[in-house]
């Protein structure tokens, strides 16, 4: 059930609000069929890994610990 908080939508908008709602949900349900589910991207190893690793330089062990 889908309830109308604020405002005053037209049955245009309430339709289209709605179609969104529909579409979304059918693709959810589409893709836990299709198995197991897909990660998200924040979570994707793949992501924390981009571009290379850094190195330190001559003088990085003076700066291994910030003072407060």
């Amino acid at each position: 059930m889908i309830k109308v908080v604020r405002g005053n939508p037209t049955p245009e908008e309430l339709a289209a609000a709605l179609a969104v709602v529909r579409a979304r949900a059918a693709a959810t349900a589409s893709a836990v069929e299709g198995g197991a589910p897909v990660p998200e991207e924040w979570s994707a190893p793949d992501r924390i890994a981009r571009g290379r690793a850094l190195r330190p330089g001559p003088r990085a062990w003076a700066r291994t610990y910030w003072p407060a």
